[in-house]
């Protein structure tokens, strides 16, 4: 891997943990619904693929889709409000933002998480370090990821080319888009998926320490 001087994050297990507020909105909505609730590991399972997504396959098999848009209405209301309950970065997380700052790294967010989430949360952690950060934004006609739409969004507002920019992300979703957007890739396995399961997506660089990502790039 060539050095590099852009780093761009996924948010949701690579950055942040954000696990249990997301398993307390879908089970709200769920509640709401008189569905039965699902654990932190199902949830788990779950996310990656936008809020959509993670209510479709959270509701009982066989839900109709008016149903499925009334809870993706309520997941967006209810997480809109407490995105931040429970949240924080993970371990090494915030060293590592500061040092690849000081090395005047330019840095960007993507992810498939609500753009609404995305921008309060990277305001709340990364303001002044980490000045782009896009979520989903389909109704835009950015497609979510893994198409390289947001990524390439994030490397224009940067300045930045994809030979110069490294992706990190934490599952398989995100080994598709960085081969998409043509970036090397490196994942970490402190997130929502182990490093046996991200070797087995074709994960070629798995860290499990944010630490050790300066010396990947070439810092």
């Amino acid at each position: 891997m060539n050095r590099k001087n852009t780093v761009i994050f996924d948010l949701d297990g690579t950055l942040l943990d954000t696990l249990e507020d997301l398993t307390n909105s879908a089970n709200y909505t769920l509640g709401k619904m008189d569905y039965p609730l699902r654990t932190l590991d199902e949830i788990r399972s779950f996310v990656g693929n936008g809020i959509a997504v993670l209510v479709r396959r959270s509701a009982p098999e066989g839900t109709d889709e008016a149903t499925l848009t009334e809870m993706t209405r309520i997941f967006k209301e209810h997480y809109a409000l407490h995105c931040n309950d429970l949240t924080r970065p993970y371990d090494g997380i915030m060293e590592l933002i500061s040092l690849l700052q000081e090395n005047d790294m330019k840095m960007a967010i993507v992810s498939n998480k609500g753009d609404f989430a995305v921008k309060e949360l990277a305001e709340i952690y990364f303001k002044g370090a980490i000045p782009v950060a896009i979520g989903e934004k389909e109704s835009e006609g950015i497609r979510k990821k893994p198409a390289p739409d947001t990524v390439f969004k994030a490397l224009e507002l940067l300045g930045s080319t994809p030979r110069d920019s490294v992706y990190v992300g934490d599952s398989e979703v995100d080994v598709l888009t960085a081969s998409n957007a043509g970036l090397d890739l490196v994942l970490c396995s402190w997130g929502f998926r182990d490093e046996s399961f991200l070797r087995a997506q074709g994960a070629g660089v798995v860290i499990s320490d944010p630490g050790q990502l300066p010396a990947v790039i070439g810092i």
